[in-house]
């Protein structure tokens, strides 16, 4: 059923709705900063994948930067029928120079092999670095059957799981700044509740159109 008002009647319910909207803004922020808290796991196992490339380590995903964000895409062998939602994940991915600069990568990982991956993504569209995995990574850091998100900071050669997410969790994402509030660096700017000893800038002033970042961690990952 349709409510049609005033001018003045809508500007005044549309000022009510923003406080919440506002308010939603401010508690998604709180959540962030407690999530910048949680306590971390140090990833004890050697894992191997498969890339276009060659073999790589969980350390060579991090492509020398300090954080990660793994998508574990349920693409499997031979899979008849992707997973529509994944699909959806992956439609929704950003330029990863945004998130490049801010010391983050990001890569999707499946249990299909680097040949069909590559021949999915080509369909697709897609370009960001995906990998094949055949050992216990994906059981080892809670996905089974279905799909997951996890991060990674990488310290002084060590690596440590910092967060875990699946099932609608995964469904706001798609800017760079919802995935940097996944990390335990955040977005680094100075108006964010962080961990003492968090480098921050300004808002704004890192933020450039993708093509025009001066930094070497924006390079594209191998």
């Amino acid at each position: 059923m349709r409510n049609i008002v005033s001018r003045e009647n809508w500007l005044r319910a549309q000022e009510a709705l923003r406080a919440k909207e506002k308010e939603l803004t401010h508690a998604h922020d709180r959540l962030a900063a407690e999530r910048r808290r949680l306590p971390w796991e140090k990833v004890e196992k050697a894992y191997a994948f498969d890339k276009l490339s060659g073999k790589a380590s969980l350390d060579d995903l991090f492509d020398r930067r300090r954080q990660l964000i793994v998508y574990h895409h349920m693409l499997k062998p031979t899979d008849p029928d992707p997973c529509s939602g994944c699909g959806m994940v992956g439609d929704q991915i950003p330029h990863l120079a945004h998130l490049h600069v801010r010391d983050t990568s990001l890569v999707f990982v499946s249990r299909a092999p680097i040949a069909e991956i590559e021949a999915f993504k080509r369909r697709m569209g897609w370009t960001m670095p995906w990998v094949s995995t055949a050992d216990d990574f994906n059981a080892d850091f809670g996905v089974t059957t279905g799909f997951g998100l996890n991060v990674f900071y990488r310290d002084d050669g060590d690596i440590y799981r910092t967060y875990f997410t699946t099932g609608r969790g995964v469904e706001t994402l798609g800017t760079p700044w919802t995935f940097l509030d996944l990390t335990p660096l955040g977005r680094q700017e100075s108006w964010e509740d962080a961990p003492e000893g968090t480098e921050q800038s300004e808002p704004y002033q890192w933020w450039r159109l993708h093509d025009e970042y001066d930094d070497s961690r924006t390079r594209e990952s191998a």
